[in-house]
This record gives C-alpha cells, sequence and structure tokens, in this order.
C-alpha cells in the first residue's frame, strides 16, 4: 500500500480545501515545494498533486510548480484541468510520472483510449463521487454517470490505475468510506488508490487490510490529516511500507 502525501495547489499556494469547496481554503504553505520537501523529509517517494485552479477552469495554471516539486527527485501523480493532448504532453515535460485525468473521463471516454494507446500506464483516471454519481470540473457539478459504471469502460479501455474519491468524505477527518471503496475494488480490475477521509493511523490500518483482501488495491492519498497533525507521516510510511500485503507488527496491534 503506497501513502500518497497531497499537495493541493490554489493561486500558487497549498492549500487543503473542505469537500473540494473553494470557499473553504486552509492554507498550509505559501509554496507547494515547502510542501513537498517536508513529505520528502519524512521518507515519501511520491506525492500527489492536484492543480485546483486547473481542475475549475479545465486549463492547467501551476506546471512550474509541479515541475519545482518534480526536480526534488519525487515522483509526482498529478491531476487537474488536463484535458486535451498537448496539456498532458506538457505535464510529462514538467516531470510528471503520472497523469490524472479527472472531467474529461467521463465526458469522454474515448479520449482516455487515446491517452492510454500513447502513453501506456502513466494514465490514471481520477473518479469522483457523489453518493455514487461522478462529480467533474472540480467537483463544481454532477454528473448522470454511475461511478462504477465509469470505471469498468475506462477499465476496458486499457487504464490500470483509478484514484476513487468519497467526496462526502473528503476533508471531513470522520474517516474513509470503506464501503464504498471495497464496492469499486470488487467491481474494477484496475488498481485502486483511494481518496477521501482519512484522519488517523487507524483509518491507514483498515484501509491496509483491504490491501491484503484485494490484490488491486493500490494505495491511499491523504491530506488535511497529516497537514494538520492527526497523522504523522514518517511514522505511517514506516508501519505501511510499498508492497503487498506488508503490514508491521506494530501497525497492527498498536495503531492509534
Amino acid at each position: 500500500m503506497i501513502v500518497f502525501p497531497a499537495i493541493d495547489i490554489h493561486k500558487g499556494r497549498s492549500v487543503r480545501l473542505l469537500q473540494g469547496r473553494a470557499d473553504l481554503e486552509t492554507v498550509y504553505f505559501d509554496r507547494p515545494v515547502e510542501a513537498a520537501k517536508v513529505w520528502q523529509e519524512a521518507g515519501t517517494t511520491w506525492v500527489h498533486v492536484v492543480d485546483l485552479d486547473g481542475a475549475f477552469s479545465g486549463i492547467p495554471t501551476h506546471l512550474p510548480h509541479v515541475e519545482e516539486i518534480a526536480s526534488l527527485g519525487l515522483k509526482v501523480q498529478l491531476g487537474g484541468g488536463l484535458r486535451d493532448f498537448p496539456s498532458v504532453r506538457n505535464a510529462f515535460a514538467s516531470g510528471v510520472e503520472r497523469v490524472v485525468i479527472g472531467s474529461r473521463a467521463c465526458t469522454d471516454p474515448d479520449f482516455v483510449g487515446a491517452l492510454v494507446e500513447e502513453f501506456g500506464d502513466r494514465i490514471a483516471v481520477g473518479i469522483d463521487a457523489k453518493d455514487g454519481l461522478v462529480a467533474v470540473e472540480g467537483w463544481v457539478h454532477t454528473s448522470g454517470v454511475d461511478a462504477l459504471e465509469l470505471a469498468g469502460r475506462v477499465c476496458q479501455l486499457g487504464v490500470r490505475t483509478i484514484i476513487y474519491t468519497d467526496i462526502r468524505s473528503d476533508g471531513m477527518m470522520t474517516g474513509p468510506n470503506l464501503k464504498a471503496q471495497e464496492v469499486m475494488l470488487k467491481n474494477c480490475a484496475a488498481d485502486l488508490i483511494a481518496s477521501g477521509g482519512v484522519a488517523r493511523m487507524e483509518d491507514l490500518a483498515a484501509l491496509a487490510e483491504l490491501d491484503r483482501k484485494y490484490a488491486n488495491f493500490h494505495g491511499v492519498i491523504t491530506g488535511r490529516a497529516i497537514y494538520e497533525g492527526s497523522i504523522d507521516l514518517r511514522r505511517a510510511l514506516q508501519k505501511f511500507p510499498h508492497g503487498k500485503g506488508k503490514l508491521t507488527t506494530e501497525a497492527t496491534e498498536n495503531t492509534e
């Protein structure tokens, strides 16, 4: 199970939004690269970066910040506003390891198929769902598309990684929606990265159980919890190391 620290960029700063709402914003770092340095020092090799301005506008806005983060030697998984081939190519040119297609995957799955043909498993799809329906354009609108149906279709197109976010849990610090994640795991062949609601070490332990139960569980994204200290990222990375089925005795017996 890979633990991905999140870096959400809004107006050039590292922030967190509550349930994706721009009016409920907390600023944590004035420069996103400073957040990346903190998480790298804690031991991460991956970061999950979201260009929030790009997600809202449909045009990537913060590639210079992304390039600065990638220059540290971190593997960057990037989402937000990547809705055409030039934007995806520019992201890879900025040092991104994997891009996440969100809104356009919902409206035009064939676009995702074309990306997979060119870039292979460096293409992931982000499925952000509210009550089982896909939300788009930075979660501003909810589509009529069923999240499981979309997952099935992009898997048929060759997508190897899906990031599944339960919007009602995101930023709420109430724990992940384990039932929704498990339903997606059962119905989707792609590797799944869970997002939303992770608040404490017990939540990571619960997700680690999904990791041991399902071969296609890949990782978890955590944001607010590591910024506000309810999860110590260094300790989390030590307790839940990369690799299937690897869970330390301490993590099993002494979750906090």
